[in-house]
Formats: structure tokens, sequence, C-alpha cells
């Protein structure tokens, strides 16, 4: 074959005098965002299970650049699980017309948007095969005016099936978080997250460690709750950067209870903000 016998592979195109008229060269599917968006980064925030508060870290990440004075917005592609309006106290439905689609706007001017802001009732189960969400996802690029943008965090759904392939060939992601817990599961399940990332040609930023510790009231003691942290290791494995590890934080939790996550301060995660 012509590649083979060029030196060609299709993850490595780029600088190939061939590259015209390979027919191995991968297809684009990339689509375009709405033409009234324009967004500078898109960092899709990912986990290889769930149940390790990645919607807590994906707040927390917008939180942190929202406070840098960065605008930021947060599309959640977690359809069957979606969390993010309600940490934010967001209840009402999302407006439009009849081709685009406005995000709701959090009291800290975080953009939001959410399956649940298009329900009639936000308990409504989402009952949906794999591609139908996956096309939902897709149109929240598509058809949603996000306006003008630092930052959009993607809260994907657990795992590497059908919406983070989707996201992954239909943005333009510019980075993964991996977010995992301490736990002896943690080396094989950021590995797949990683791996996903990688065979997708999208960069990772680095791992975050939630639940990492909890900090005893009386002492200050740190107290390793789930077992020992094993994200150290797993990073350097892999060539990548722990950006933070997030203890048990009962503010935290409480910012999520009375549905205030725009009023939280994030100093677990503060050096992410280089890394953006």
């Amino acid at each position: 074959m012509a590649e083979q016998q060029n030196g060609c592979s299709p993850s490595d195109c780029a600088g190939c005098a061939h590259a015209d008229s390979c027919t191995s060269k991968p297809v684009d599917f990339k689509k375009p965002a709405n033409a009234h968006s324009r967004i500078g980064k898109v960092i899709a925030v990912v986990s290889g299970k769930g149940g390790v508060g990645k919607s807590m870290v994906t707040a927390s990440l917008a939180r942190i650049m929202r406070e840098q004075g960065f605008s930021v917005g947060i599309l959640d592609a977690d359809i069957t699980g979606p969390s993010i309006p309600k940490m934010y106290g967001i209840h009402e439905t999302a407006k439009g017309t009849g081709e685009e689609i406005l995000p709701a706007e959090a009291k800290d001017g975080t953009k939001i948007m959410s399956v649940n802001l298009l329900l009639e009732h936000e308990s409504d189960p989402v009952i949906w095969r794999g591609p139908i969400i996956a096309g939902v996802v897709t149109q929240f690029w598509t058809d949603v005016v996000w306006g003008d943008l630092d930052y959009l965090f993607v809260d994907m759904p657990p795992g590497t099936g059908d919406v983070p392939l989707t996201v992954f060939q239909s943005l333009p992601v510019d980075g993964v978080v991996i977010v995992t817990s301490p736990q002896d599961l943690v080396q094989m399940i950021v590995e797949k997250a990683y791996n996903m990332a990688v065979q997708m040609n999208i960069p990772v930023l680095g791992v975050v460690e939630n639940y990492s510790y909890l900090v005893c009231p009386d002492c200050g003691k740190k107290i390793s709750v789930f077992g020992e942290s094993h994200v150290d290791d797993a990073a350097a494995k892999l060539g990548i950067p722990v950006l933070g590890k997030m203890p048990i934080d009962a503010g935290l939790a409480q910012a999520v209870e009375e549905e205030k996550f725009y009023e939280v301060s994030n100093e677990y995660l503060a050096g992410v903000v280089n890394k953006m």
C-alpha cells in the first residue's frame, strides 16, 4: 500500500510529501460552532468510571477561571445524569428560536447548557439510545449561542462510550482533564481515559484526584478515607502532571446542597490556571 511504502501512518500526516494523495489520511469530523459563538478553548473533563465527582471538578475549574476574570461556559454532556444546573441553582428552561438555543447564565456569569434546561420537568428521566444522546451533545455545540467565551468546559459522562467519542470527533477539544479518586483501580481507570484521548489526538492536560483526603476538624491531620493515594504513580507512568488533589470538603458539599456553587472559591485546584 502507498502509505506503507512511503513510511506513513494515518496518525501522523503532518509534513508528509504524500499527504495530499494519501487515501488513509484521517477524516475531519469537526463540526463548526454556532455562527454567533466565539470560543477560545474547549476543555473536556473526563473519568474512566462514575462516582469520582467529575461534575464538581468541572464546576470547580470553571469557577477558578471565572475568578481570574475569564468568560466561561459549561456544556453538560452527561445527558442521562445532568447535575451542573442544579449546582448553580438554575431551574428555568432554556430559551431560543426554532434554530438557536440560548444557554442559561448563572449568577457569576457562567453560561450553562444542559438537557435539564430542555425538559418540562427537570426530574424527568432521559431514556434515549446512544445515537440520539450523541446528537443532542453535538447540537449543544452547533445550535447553542455561546457568544464570546474564553473557556468552554465539557462535563463528560463517565467511561469511553458514544458521548466522549462524539465530543472528541465533533468538537475542537484543546485538552482533557482526567478525574479520579484514590483507590487500587486508579491506574487502570486513568489509563483508559488517557489512552482514549491519545488515540483521538487530544492533549491530556493532567489528572485531578478527588476525595483525596479528609482534614480532621479537631487536629488538622489529613486522613486517607479511601485508602492510600496512587495518583502520583499513575500520572508519572503516563508522563502527565497531577493538577491537584481535592479533599472531602464540607464547604464544597454545602455549596452543592444549597445550589450556590457560583460562590465557591476552590483553592485546591488553583495551580491549574497556568496549565490551561
